[in-house]
């Protein structure tokens, strides 16, 4: 085997030959290539149409921009394509399971790559967890639309978080002559929350179906790379199909009057409307974004990699932005903004319309729930495959890399992420996995931008079958960007980082540093 690296200690680096050899390799251990580059694309657009267009549209015209949220979504977009463009590089240099784990240890180094596949379980485990939990709070409205009424206490989180370090019981606004929930998308509340002289408070138990979704799912996952993508695909199809008829039928009694004044004058403080608000809120929906990096994560399993996968992430990019775009548009069209700030704000802009698109109102939030679970499927693939890499590589045990003999799955590190999943998912509100997800996926981000600038500089003879243009602006860009949208977060989520990212360094010092086979190549 070729040797890694002239740099040896805490920075040795995975040379291009060593990463070239495992993509090429093949055996019963190895991924099997099944995708083609509609089904990255269709990947793709099912990790970020989510949440997205079907909550932070509302949120963001509401609070922040107006109707000039069409320029918000243009901003995000191209931040987000900085962070895209130098994915599809390495995607398609390096086309191995792992994503920017696996180009951290390309070009920064093993202690580089290890904090940045740690950082991963932030992005694609606790993002899988957060999705399961907005998807528990649509499913259970959908049910009691037709009747049926779960019992609150197991449609809630059981832990809630109030301030930086006091984990509290929470529960549910009950309603109690109809047990209707009154707090909608299966969201906790603490009692102070809720007004006691008409309302109860249950105290959430466990989100059973957030649980069963995930659970769900990653047995789905065990079985095989192309029966997960068949299902992503016509998940896909349907969201696509509603969000195309909302679109489609909505321009029809869309009201110009609702667009007047497209972008409402500054309130007086910062970020609330005006331009300042624009920007704002292009800060809000740029999370609408994330999951585009998912695909990377199946670079292994793609049957060209050089080509599909520039496809599959910029190729999803492209179509969500247009989408967004024009969702925007139609929403702040048919129903005044300030109406939009609610949990379902699609829906909201649908009733708005009256009678002639009341019908369409059942299939948005069948919509709302195909997304968000197409979304937890998305994740759910991408961190096994995160751990599958870094077990190969000796940094995590051999069971983490271990492959089903016959599916060809990576079973044993996508059941123990499903049941890890599952648990969070059942007990931990959104707002707190939420604000994880976000701050771990801006910092892989910028290890990506960065890496792209250095292996520039130190490989400029490898071959690119796909070059990030205008390097290094595009990655500074894209560096800038997404720092500044870490600096956004709460304290709170920086603390929380920070604690989690020394654990991290904990377990490498303890197992993965004496175990890797970059530093240690006789290491089993």
């Amino acid at each position: 085997m070729p040797q890694s690296s002239p740099r040896k200690g805490l920075f040795v680096l995975k040379s291009m030959e060593v990463l070239n050899a495992e993509a090429n390799a093949e055996g019963a251990q190895t991924l099997k290539r099944t995708l083609g580059a509609l089904n990255l694309t269709l990947l793709g657009i099912g990790a970020i149409i989510g949440a997205g267009i079907f909550v932070l549209t509302g949120t963001a015209a509401a609070q922040y921009a107006g109707p000039a949220v069409v320029f918000s979504f243009i901003i995000a977009g191209f931040a987000c394509l900085f962070a895209g463009l130098c994915y599809a590089e390495f995607a398609s240099m390096i086309p191995i399971a792992g994503s920017a784990y696996t180009y951290g240890y390309a070009t920064l180094g093993e202690l580089v790559a290890w904090i940045i596949g740690w950082d991963l379980i932030l992005e694609y485990l606790f993002a899988a967890s957060t999705v399961a939990v907005g998807w528990s709070g649509y499913f259970v409205a959908f049910l009691g639309q037709l009747g049926i009424h779960l019992p609150p206490q197991f449609a809630s989180a059981p832990l809630d978080v109030i301030g930086t370090h006091t984990l509290v019981r929470s529960g549910l606004c009950i309603d109690p002559a109809t047990r209707q929930i009154v707090v909608e998308a299966g969201q906790a509340v603490s009692a102070a929350k809720c007004d006691l002289t008409r309302y109860a408070v249950e105290q959430g138990i466990l989100n059973v179906p957030a649980m069963v979704l995930v659970l769900a799912l990653t047995a789905l996952l065990v079985f095989g790379m192309r029966e997960s993508a068949r299902l992503n695909n016509v998940i896909v199809a349907v969201k696509m199909t509603i969000v195309l008829l909302v679109i489609g039928l909505g321009f029809q009694y869309v009201k110009a009057e609702n667009w007047v004044p497209f972008m409402p004058p500054n309130t007086g403080t910062f970020g609330e409307f005006g331009i300042s608000g624009v920007i704002r809120a292009s800060a809000v929906v740029f999370f609408a974004y994330i999951g585009f990096d998912a695909v990377s994560t199946a670079a292994q399993e793609a049957k060209n990699p050089q080509k599909d996968m520039p496809i599959g992430i910029l190729g999803s990019l492209a179509i969500c932005t247009v989408l967004y775009i024009l969702m925007a548009l139609v929403m702040t069209g048919l129903a005044k903004y300030p109406t939009l700030n609610v949990p379902h704000p699609v829906f909201v802009a649908i009733e708005a319309a009256g009678e002639p698109l009341r019908w369409l109102g059942y299939l948005v939030n069948i919509g709302a729930i195909a997304g968000l679970a197409s979304v937890v499927l998305v994740m759910l693939m991408g961190q096994p495959r995160i751990f599958y890499a870094m077990s190969r590589d000796g940094l995590l045990p051999p069971f983490f890399g271990k492959v089903h003999p016959r599916y060809q799955t990576p079973y044993v590190a996508t059941i123990i992420t499903g049941l890890v999943a599952a648990v969070v998912a059942g007990t931990f509100p959104i707002a707190l996995l939420g604000e994880l997800v976000s701050i771990g996926t801006l910092l892989a981000f910028v290890i990506v931008c960065g890496g792209i600038i250095v292996l520039r500089y130190t490989r400029p003879e490898l071959p690119r079958p796909f070059r990030t243009p205008l390097v290094p602006l595009v990655p500074i860009l894209g560096i800038v960007v997404c720092c500044g949208m870490m600096a956004f977060l709460p304290l709170d989520t920086w603390i929380r980082l920070a604690v989690w990212m020394a654990l991290g360094i904990l377990i490498y010092f303890a197992y993965g540093r004496t175990h890797s086979r970059m530093r240690n190549p006789d290491a089993r």
